[in-house]
């Protein structure tokens, strides 16, 4: 990974807002679904705690990369280019630490909000978190690298881990959901095209400099996908994850769906009554 020493203003303005968006989204993404817990039945209230655990985690990581690019470059005066100041520079590690924490939590809130039998709630997790957790270790090294051909062997092999979660969702874990109720295993096939989805922005942003997109430019184009992908695979992830727990609980309980989901009375009942 070549060290970006120069940014323009808008390059510099783009990645600044972009940060700041993801870190909002995070931080109320977080307390909306701690607070959205009485709206869903108490057995599905943990996948939400871990979705809320998930954008918390990512907001602090997000305040952390926030202020490190903030300190990383500056300027003399109120024009011309952002430099790279002395200092630490850019940290990008916290991205991968924060991954490192996030994508498995990601993968429990799944499995969580279908509550599954014990044995094969704790199958599928001994399968996809210590494969999530490698894909994330292997990655690294190449996100750091300088040349080609290190960047392409660290991510070759981030790619099987990966590869092997895929295989547990879409086809060990589609045996689990024919027990779900049609809604539920329609939602979730969903969920998982979402999650797949947003996990291909990683790949893309990761190769932009193999793909001859180099210097400021790639810098600029990968903090943007790699946030984007952050919100989509976190706070839109969550919320999700939300409608799933709130259909459930309105399949298992009928009379908590009266409560949730019926009607409130229109002004002229109101007045009538």
């Amino acid at each position: 990974m070549n060290v970006v020493t120069e940014l323009s203003d808008a390059q510099f303005q783009t990645v600044y807002n972009v940060f700041s968006f993801a870190l909002a989204s995070m931080l109320f993404t977080s307390l909306f679904l701690l607070i959205a817990q009485p709206r869903v039945l108490p057995r599905y209230r943990m996948a939400l705690v871990v979705s809320a655990t998930v954008c918390g985690i990512a907001a602090y990581h997000y305040f952390r990369i926030f202020n490190s690019f903030n300190d990383a470059f500056g300027r003399d005066g109120t024009s011309g280019p952002f430099m790279l100041l002395g200092g630490e520079g850019f940290n990008e590690a916290y991205r991968y630490v924060d991954w490192l924490l996030t994508v498995p939590l990601l993968l429990l809130e799944t499995i969580a909000v279908l509550a599954l039998p014990m044995a094969e709630r704790k199958g599928l997790l001994t399968k996809l978190i210590p494969a999530s957790a490698l894909m994330i270790i292997l990655g690294y090294p190449g996100e750091i690298a300088m040349e080609t051909a290190p960047k392409m062997i660290w991510g070759a092999l981030s790619t099987i881990p990966f590869l092997y979660i895929l295989y547990v969702l879409f086809v060990q874990l589609t045996k689990s959901l024919g027990r779900q109720p049609a809604e539920v295993s329609a939602s979730v096939g969903r969920l998982r095209l979402l999650l797949i989805a947003t996990w291909g922005v990683y790949p893309i942003s990761y190769l932009f400099p193999v793909l001859g997109l180099t210097g400021s430019d790639a810098f600029v184009a990968r903090q943007v996908g790699y946030s984007v992908a952050d919100v989509l695979a976190k706070c839109l992830y969550g919320l999700v994850i939300f409608k799933i727990a709130r259909l459930k609980s309105q399949l298992d309980d009928p009379e908590f769906a009266a409560q949730e989901f019926e009607e409130a009375p229109s002004s002229e009942a109101r007045a009538a009554a």
